[in-house]
């Protein structure tokens, strides 16, 4: 019997690396494996209100007696930690980090790894993929109900990268009314489909004024996907202290209708 034949170089490297990818993807399981529901908050446009409905969203479900973690995967503009006014970053915990916690949500975001708030965050593909995994591996989670996961807005390599790692359960697509927004979140929705992944539904921010009503609605009945809710523009967004559900009445009810219709939804797909 012939002895096995030496691998070349090449071959050694590239065996090496997929030994490299399964362990990663090994240990990032392991961290992940008490999160009761992962959602993706995503767009296909920046600027749209993503970040706003991911930390009121968590910050409802939060109220309601549930665990909830909030990961900021938005990797070039990180701004969570702003919305939540938080600013005492995680603590280590032998090999781990415990994520701080505000207003009843643990967050982890790049922001607290930044020295200074409005330095750009210039990186390629692969130093996003090892930051991520780099996130999930270290960071404690414990065993939240639910991990809102704050995506990077367009179509490319960034939210792409985090779709692959978090194995997210569904997502919810965020729009405003207007014809550009929707039609790039309709992008955004077209990519999650091809990548055969649920989408819980959509929310129509910034709704009235200048950008009109009604065209989150128009979009999710056109996909073909459950309509969660609407959330109007208002002044109550510009309150510095708390994200608005907690400060004002009228958003409250907003996001408690759309963590009713998403809890639905969950039970329904999940």
């Amino acid at each position: 019997m012939s002895s096995p034949r030496k691998l070349t170089p090449q071959e050694e490297a590239r065996l090496a690396q997929v030994r490299k990818n399964f362990e990663e993807r090994r240990r990032v399981t392991q961290s992940l494996e008490g999160i009761g529901t992962r959602i993706g908050v995503y767009s296909g446009k920046g600027g749209v209100g993503k970040t706003t409905v991911a930390t009121n969203l968590a910050v409802t479900l939060a109220a309601q007696n549930k665990d909830v973690a909030l990961f900021d995967c938005d990797i070039d503009c990180p701004n969570v930690t702003r919305v939540l006014r938080i600013t005492e970053g995680p603590v280590q915990n032998g090999e781990k980090l415990s994520p701080p916690t505000r207003f009843g949500v643990k967050v982890m975001s790049m922001a607290f790894f930044q020295e200074n708030e409005d330095e750009a965050i210039v990186w390629r593909g692969p130093m996003i993929h090892n930051a991520i995994n780099q996130f999930l591996q270290s960071t404690e989670w414990g065993n939240p109900d639910y991990m809102i996961v704050d995506l990077p807005p367009g179509t490319s390599d960034a939210p792409l990268t985090v779709m692959q790692t978090l194995n997210l359960d569904g997502f919810i697509i965020v729009t405003t009314p207007h014809e550009l927004a929707v039609l790039d979140a309709k992008r955004s929705i077209n990519m999650i489909k091809k990548m055969n992944l649920n989408v819980f539904g959509v929310v129509e921010n910034l709704s009235g004024g200048v950008f009109g009503t009604g065209g989150g609605q128009a979009l999710a009945e056109e996909m073909n996907l459950p309509f969660l809710g609407a959330t109007n523009m208002s002044s109550d967004y510009t309150n510095s202290r708390k994200p608005a559900a907690l400060e004002s009445d009228a958003v409250a009810a907003e996001y408690a209708s759309i963590s009713n219709e998403l809890a639905r939804q969950i039970s329904e797909n999940t």
